[in-house]
């Protein structure tokens, strides 16, 4: 951007940022506040929902002295942080009270940084939790996968393994966080039949290490008649492994792949661009057209909407940075999902709708269709200059995205087509024909499938997943910030 579009931008949205507040820039915050001091001004600016919490208004605070009192009063940045979002989850637990569900502080951004790209602590164990009963405050798992070259890819586990505890404690919904995100720790496992959860004796101890997972977990080609079925199991959108994504596409491009499933089960979401590069490689015929649209507060979309209204569509790509897309240009596509599917992966499902027919096949989605930017301690919330004192940063929701039809609302989810829960007792081998939701789609592509299986045997409630415990690997995120607004001047 040039600097004279830079020093519009500043200026434009200097109208609105601290109004009534003129001497704010002009006196420091007292060093112990200088983390909430951050915190308060980066969610005063950028906050989807800044309009409807009182203590992030713009004239909330004459003068820097009357924030600083204000920040005093928060001995943990954690506390600030929450007390300012817009009807926290940790505050409306019933379901469909809270709105902000997703936003996200941490205190150190590097390890954020490596999360957002696929890269963190992790033993290798991708596993769905549920609750045993409607009411039950007892919670146990099944592993859903195993990463490859991680600790438990050497350790006897696998999909479909079912654990209670863990270092011999039940799991339930109290504990179940702090027994899981130790580094170390021992599952212990059961045995399932016709609905009840029985310990077997057995158990696996497990390390953390510090592992970065490729997203692309299964790529092959079925045959079934004259369909070559190009299966995709894909459970990331991370930035670091796009041009792997294309090699995978160039690999069913190559097998002159006639059908494709993509399968999202387990997928909490991540990057808008990878987002809009996979539903560019799945079409292709749809170069510059727009893939989605992006809502900002009112600050930032009046802005936009006055000097630069482009900046808030995504469109639809032939390249991954220089090199070209392995497009297939499909007119139909079969994505499978689960309550896992989140964020960038009902993005890609909404962003398709209005170009080719999306079968989707499985669970209803999350329902999150908002998505967020990393704010740093620095002059402009920017990587440039942090503050070299502390590691904060914050991951709070920032925009709301559309489809190029303007159709966004699903925050109770996307609602399958074909509605097939995975059950525990019938898993099955992923990437095979005969596992529940592929068999299901393979049947829908032939035209074989006289009805849809459905699995026998007790439904659990589900309750939450290893990602959306992460919390980070369940974000929707913009990798930069459109037409310069996290730049600085130079």
């Amino acid at each position: 951007m040039k600097t004279s579009f830079k020093i519009i931008l500043l200026a434009f949205l200097g109208l609105f940022i601290f109004q009534s507040c003129e001497d704010m820039d002009d006196v420091a915050p007292p060093a112990s506040s200088e983390v909430n001091d951050f915190i308060w001004k980066g969610l005063n600016l950028y906050y989807l929902w800044q309009a409807d919490v009182p203590n992030l208004a713009d004239n909330r605070f004459a003068k820097q002295t009357d924030l600083n009192d204000f920040l005093s009063g928060y001995s943990k940045p954690e506390t600030l942080f929450e007390s300012l979002l817009y009807k926290p989850v940790s505050l409306y637990p019933k379901k469909g009270e809270a709105v902000d569900r997703f936003s996200w502080i941490v205190s150190d951004y590097l390890e954020l940084e490596g999360m957002l790209q696929g890269t963190s602590k992790n033993d290798g164990v991708d596993y769905g939790l549920y609750l045993k009963s409607t009411n039950s405050e007892e919670i146990f798992g099944y592993v859903r996968y195993i990463i490859p070259n991680s600790d438990a890819s050497t350790k006897a586990i696998k999909r479909g393994d079912v654990f209670y505890g863990v270092n011999g404690t039940q799991l339930n919904k109290s504990n179940y966080q702090t027994l899981l995100n130790t580094e170390n720790y021992t599952l212990n496992l059961a045995d399932y039949d016709n609905g009840k959860i029985t310990p077997n004796g057995k158990s696996v101890t497990l390390t953390k290490t510090v592992l970065a997972e490729n997203p692309v977990l299964i790529n092959n080609v079925i045959e079934s008649g004259t369909h070559k079925i190009g299966y995709l199991m894909y459970n990331g959108f991370y930035p670091n492994y796009d041009t792997q994504l294309n090699d995978a596409f160039a690999t069913l491009k190559s097998q002159g792949v006639t059908d494709l499933v993509l399968d999202l089960r387990y997928n909490g979401g991540g990057s808008v661009q990878t987002a809009t590069r996979l539903a560019s490689m799945i079409t292709g015929q749809f170069t510059d057209q727009v893939f989605s649209k992006q809502q900002w507060n009112a600050k930032i979309n009046a802005y936009f909407e006055s000097e630069n209204p482009e900046a808030l569509k995504n469109l639809f790509t032939n390249k991954v940075g220089a090199d070209p897309l392995n497009s297939l240009n499909m007119t139909k596509v079969y994505i499978l999902t689960s309550k896992s599917s989140a964020s960038a992966s009902e993005l890609v499902i909404n962003g398709l709708k209005p170009y080719i027919d999306v079968v989707q096949i499985g669970d209803y989605t999350t329902g999150k269709n908002v998505g967020s930017i990393t704010i740093y301690d620095s002059p402009t919330f920017g990587k440039e200059n942090r503050n070299p004192n502390h590691r904060y940063a914050m991951q709070p929701l920032v925009l709301k995205i559309v489809n190029a039809a303007g159709s966004g609302d699903y925050l109770n989810g996307l609602t399958p087509t074909y509605e097939l829960k995975e059950n525990v007792a019938n898993l099955g081998v992923l990437g095979t024909s005969t596992e529940p939701l592929l068999s299901t789609a393979i049947g829908k592509i032939t035209g074989t499938a006289k009805m849809i299986k459905t699995n026998k045997g007790i439904v659990f409630p589900y309750f939450e997943d290893k990602k959306s415990i992460n919390g980070v690997q369940n974000q929707m995120y913009l990798d930069k910030v459109p037409a310069g607004l996290l730049k600085s001047l130079d």
